[in-house]
């Protein structure tokens, strides 16, 4: 197979799509989409946003210095793509799309009821990159809808929620399993 230089931009794809809440009390909680994100370590657990300053949740993660991280799922598409594309300063995002703040338990910020799981995060350090500012955090807490906690194993089941992708500004749903971790070593 050839392969020829091609440079689409930087971004390496899929990605999460996933809805940032942030805040330290009702009045001033907002969220944002997010694909920039991602674990960096597992222990301690660690994860990463990475956000232009211009966004309106900017100084709420600045002054905070806390903030949540809500899975998405293909039903919370329209909400997802829309809380993208619209900003706090203009719009009571919570209104606007019906989703529902519930109050973190580790965390001033708000989790999102209709959210699969959500992970509660304290910022470490905020690093200056560019267009992007990356805000690398602790997992303080992780909440998870008990629909797709297997009562067997507690595993999370990532298929059964319908998880969200974004790639090349098109939002998808999670294909099928091909495999699992060591399948492809694993003694018949």
């Amino acid at each position: 197979m050839a392969k020829e230089s091609w440079r689409p931009g930087t971004q390496i794809y899929p990605l999460p799509a996933v809805i940032v809440t942030c805040g330290d009390k009702p009045e001033n909680w907002n969220m944002l989409t997010i694909s920039w994100t991602g674990t960096i370590c597992s222990d301690p657990a660690m994860c990463y946003i990475s956000v232009r300053p211009e966004r309106a949740s900017y100084p709420l993660l600045i002054e905070n210095m806390e903030f949540t991280i809500n899975l998405t799922t293909v039903e919370m598409a329209h909400a997802t793509d829309w809380v993208g594309v619209r900003s706090g300063r203009d719009f009571n995002k919570w209104k606007e799309t019906g989703l529902t703040p519930i109050p973190g338990e580790k965390v001033a910020s708000p989790t999102i009821e209709q959210s699969p799981l959500s992970i509660e995060c304290r910022v470490k350090s905020v690093i200056h990159l560019g267009t992007h500012d990356m805000f690398i955090s602790d997992v303080l807490n992780v909440r998870a809808d008990t629909r797709f906690l297997d009562p067997e194993t507690g595993k999370f089941s990532l298929e059964d929620a319908n998880l969200l992708a974004y790639s090349h500004g098109l939002y998808h749903s999670l294909g099928e399993i091909v495999g699992k971790f060591g399948f492809s070593v694993k003694k018949h």
